[in-house]
């Protein structure tokens, strides 16, 4: 059999390009922003992770300047050998102690991040337990990994329970969770999720991408939401999200940051951040700590937005962060009104199986602290109109 035979046989994305529903690659022409220029038209852009709106903030985008013009354009190299820079140390220092550990580790992505973590802390003969809803780049790592995976219904605390109890006395354990779920925006029983953890001698790893910059004390996410940062073992997270840029971190005490900077084919076989992006990462983060009160407006700027789909008689799913899905349950109808919602200036993500289960599909909005009230409310009215039709 040709190899190519099951390329030849993917006719999915050519039948959606026929009858011109197909939602990928659209092209931007202007910066990541609020309002957008979109293969030449302006759209209102809410299919964005750049929360804090800080991929545009002029110090973020300054500190990647200098940092192009002092350092050049790459590191040439891994953090291993030769592409560690003094700003990549002040970045890890500076995440963790935002974070309240001791100690962090910076990938070039957030995905690599989750690769490099659980491939490197799960070992032969040990088990990693997933929520069902984790993001690709877990379920990645825990392939890359030579532990066994198990997995539990989404946010099913008695389904995890049972996947802990499969555990075998003298095998180590690590439970990874989303801290905020990027798809339906709800965030994690990390309460219960630590108290099985410490019942059964397992340890707690918090996936917060979409966390970071979003709730918790100023921005520090899900465990310290819950007020459980020094009952989580490790936290990662994206810079490509609230950060505003490029990469990915761990942070964790010293020593388990210290045997994956060693033992971690991901890391140690990969360029580092480069300059720019690195010190963007650090501008942004910096930004942060000075501005505690962007998630909380950033907070409100989704509740308004939950508030206006509502009065357009729309049903979502509920969450408490700036991730709104609306669902529009079938697979195509979800591309038809995506395309109309397109056309008519607003730009969404439709979700389709597998990230969503079949008849469940969604339009993902997502929002940043830099939108507006009526941009929400412009958006809201044409969002409504396309699905009442």
């Amino acid at each position: 059999m040709d190899l190519f035979e099951k390329c030849r046989q993917y006719t999915l994305v050519r039948d959606y390009r026929e009858k011109g529903i197909y939602p990928y690659f659209h092209a931007l022409e202007s910066r990541q922003a609020p309002e957008v220029i979109m293969e030449g038209k302006r759209r209102i852009m809410l299919g964005s992770n750049n929360y804090l709106g800080l991929t545009t903030e002029p110090s973020v985008v300054e500190a990647g300047i200098r940092a192009f013009e002092q350092y050049g354009s790459g590191c040439s190299g891994s953090r291993f050998l030769n592409g560690t820079l003094i700003m990549h140390l002040e970045l890890e220092n500076e995440l963790a102690a935002f974070v309240n550990k001791e100690s962090a580790v910076t990938f070039s992505t957030g995905f690599q991040s989750n690769l490099g973590i659980i491939s490197a802390i799960v070992g032969r003969g040990d088990y990693v337990i997933c929520d069902r809803e984790n993001h690709a780049s877990i379920y990645d790592g825990c392939k890359l990994s030579y532990g066994t995976m198990l997995r539990y219904k989404h946010n099913d605390m008695v389904g995890l329970e049972k996947c802990l109890q499969q555990v075998p006395e003298e095998a180590g354990a690590l439970i990874v969770t989303d801290g905020v779920f990027s798809m339906g925006g709800d965030i994690a029983n990390l309460p219960e999720i630590v108290r099985l953890a410490k019942k059964y001698g397992a340890r707690v790893m918090v996936d917060d991408a979409h966390g970071l910059g979003v709730i918790g004390e100023g921005g520090r996410g899900t465990a310290s939401y819950f007020g459980l940062e020094d009952d989580v073992d490790i936290i990662m997270g994206t810079f490509s999200k609230s950060l505003a840029s490029l990469g990915g971190y761990m942070a964790a005490s010293e020593e388990v940051c210290d045997y994956v900077r060693h033992n971690s084919r991901p890391f140690i076989f990969s360029a580092s951040i480069p300059p720019a992006a690195c010190a963007s990462a650090l501008a942004a983060l910096r930004y942060l700590k000075a501005h505690p009160e962007l998630p909380g407006h950033l907070l409100d700027l989704a509740a308004y937005a939950r508030k206006r789909y509502k009065e357009e008689g729309l049903r979502i799913r509920e969450s408490d962060t700036p991730i709104v899905p609306i669902y529009t349950y079938e697979a195509e109808n979800t591309l038809i009104k995506a395309k109309q919602i397109y056309d008519a200036g607003v730009y969404v993500n439709p979700v389709l199986p597998p990230a969503t289960a079949p008849g469940e599909c969604l339009l993902r909005t997502s929002y940043m602290a830099t939108l507006t009230e009526n941009l929400i409310d412009e958006a809201a009215g044409i969002i409504g109109k396309a699905l009442r039709a």
